[in-house]
């Protein structure tokens, strides 16, 4: 697998054409296959001019990668042919599953941490592999409910990396919620993470919903402070690429740039020491 570096950034339709007028231009960029395998015509031009000058890694939201379904083929055979056609070798997919009953409910749900669990996952990565010709890379999701689980969050993503060999999209932002949500400490989680797989890291920004209580991951937000500083911890233990997902109120291309700058100073702060 190709060594990613520097810092990066979700390319989104809401700012492509913008680009041309801007100077900004992050390391790489992060798309999701799903929003751009059947882009209008007017981004394509720009998209192909993006990608194809930086290197650019894939994010995907449909895979379903722990659903009990059998595997869609044709849709991952598309996904290859998304990679092939601009040269992409990093796809990453959400830890969690989307489908039930070969019904798409275009939902990140949780899954049942256990071992059974893991083995499905396993055997559908092998699956997945066998198609792209690639490694699959697996994100740590967020989850307001466990359906059930005899085995800790981490404890269950390190053996699912361990059996399947894929390697892991370490999601801070992520890690951070679901500490507050579920009361676990999330620099343990960091500490306890196989470091040995992380292939990138996301950071997003979420909020907080006083009804429920709860931690939303949004991607629609500035990233807080926690996160900030929960990055800032990791990075002093994983020397990874790391970059921001915004997909929801999405702000002016200056706004997103104060934050990525923000972010590449972090990651030079943490490397000079």
């Amino acid at each position: 697998m190709t060594k990613l570096k520097g810092c990066g950034l979700g390319l989104r339709s809401d700012f492509l054409l913008d680009l041309k007028h801007n100077n900004f231009s992050p390391d790489w960029w992060e798309v999701t296959p799903e929003n751009w395998m059947h882009m209008p015509r007017v981004y394509e031009k720009a998209f192909e001019q993006e990608v194809f000058s930086k290197p650019t890694v894939a994010h995907g939201l449909s895979l379903s990668i722990g659903s009990i379904d059998k595997l869609n083929k044709e849709f991952v055979k598309k996904i290859k042919e998304f990679l092939d056609r601009y040269n992409i070798e990093f796809y990453s997919e959400h830890l969690s599953f989307s489908s039930l009953n070969n019904m798409q409910t275009y939902e990140l749900l949780p899954l049942p941490m256990t071992k059974r669990m893991v083995n499905i996952i396993s055997d559908r990565v092998k699956e997945v592999e066998d198609i792209i010709q690639r490694n699959l890379i697996l994100e740590n999701a967020t989850y307001y409910l466990i359906p059930y689980a005899n085995m800790r969050e981490v404890d269950f993503i390190n053996e699912v990396l361990e059996k399947s060999g894929a390697k892991m999209l370490l999601d801070v932002n992520n890690v951070f919620v679901n500490s507050v949500n579920h009361s676990f400490k999330a620099r343990d989680f960091i500490d306890q993470i196989d470091k040995s797989k992380i292939a990138y890291m996301h950071i997003a920004g979420h909020y907080f919903d006083e009804e429920s209580n709860l931690r939303i991951d949004s991607h629609g937000m500035p990233i807080c402070s926690g996160v900030w500083k929960l990055l800032e911890y990791t990075l002093k233990q994983i020397n990874a690429p790391v970059m921001i997902e915004r997909d929801n109120n999405i702000p002016p291309l200056s706004e997103l740039e104060k934050e990525y700058l923000h972010m590449k100073n972090i990651v030079k702060e943490v490397q000079n020491g």
